[in-house]
Formats: structure tokens, C-alpha cells, sequence
């Protein structure tokens, strides 16, 4: 029997290792961290509490763009404040926070503990417990909306 998609927790399907960083760290160090663990994100500390997150698109773009060096502090490129959901949010919800904030990784934040990440990636796994009319709503009005701003909704 497939699961009411609206009732699914973000919990059972993030990711629950993630990667994190001092803000006092190098893009340099942030950077070789990401590779060497495969990760598109490293979530940005400050005293063991969150405060912003850096992915593979502020290196393509801010750093270029602005043209920083490999030595900036992690915190003059990451995006902050942190955009997160607690573990408890309905799964549908954090699609949609996705797509109106554009953003593909969102990190899970209970308290000040961060216990995993939920990317796009993630919400098409979702696709193996949802009905039909569940997968609909969500590849047409999240999905669709998150890798490409130009597909009309139902």
C-alpha cells in the first residue's frame, strides 16, 4: 500500500551524513573536503552551530564572479542565514519551500544539531512510495520547478 506522500517525513528520506566546516576554513580547505568526500555541499559551523551553507554553485559563481582567491574564508561565500527544515516537516512542504526559495539541497536542523541534508535528489526517491496522482504533483509543481523555472504547472 503506498504512503499518504503529505504525512511522509523529510527524515526517512534525507541524507544523514553530511559535511561540515568552520567558517575560519579556506575555500581551499572546503573545496578538498567536498571532493574527497563526493559531496555537492558542505554545511558552514561556528562554534559547532550552523550558520550557512556552501555548495558547487557560490564556487562556479561567487567566487568567479567576484574573482576571490583560494584562500577567502569559507563565510564570505557561503549562503546564509541557513534556509533548513526540522526533520518532522512534511516531505511535500520541503519540496515546495524548495522551489519558491530555487534552491536544490536544503539542510535538516533540529535544535541547533544538524542531522542530515534532503536534496532533489532525494524527493525523486520519493517517487517509489507515492501514488500516481502523488508523483504528478510533485514532479509538475516542485521537481519540474526546481531544474527548470520554464515548465508550466497542472
Amino acid at each position: 500500500m503506498k504512503k499518504e506522500t503529505s504525512k511522509i517525513p523529510v527524515k526517512e528520506f534525507m541524507t544523514k551524513s553530511i559535511l561540515s566546516i568552520e567558517s575560519s576554513a579556506t575555500a581551499k580547505e572546503a573545496a578538498k573536503k567536498m571532493e574527497s568526500f563526493d559531496v555537492g555541499s558542505i554545511i558552514v559551523l561556528e562554534n559547532n552551530t550552523p550558520v550557512g551553507i556552501v555548495t558547487e554553485r557560490d564556487f562556479a559563481i561567487k567566487m568567479v564572479a567576484r574573482e576571490l582567491n583560494y584562500d577567502t574564508k569559507i563565510r564570505e561565500i557561503m549562503s546564509s542565514p541557513i534556509i533548513h527544515v526540522a526533520s518532522d516537516k512534511p516531505v511535500l512542504e520541503v519540496a515546495t519551500l524548495m522551489s519558491k526559495e530555487k534552491i536544490r539541497r536544503i539542510p535538516v536542523i533540529d535544535g541547533t544539531d544538524v542531522s542530515g541534508i534532503i536534496t532533489a535528489t532525494d524527493l525523486l526517491n520519493i517517487f517509489t512510495l507515492c501514488t500516481e496522482e502523488d508523483m504528478k504533483k510533485i514532479y509538475y509543481n516542485f521537481l519540474a520547478k526546481i531544474y527548470d523555472h520554464n515548465i508550466p504547472t497542472l
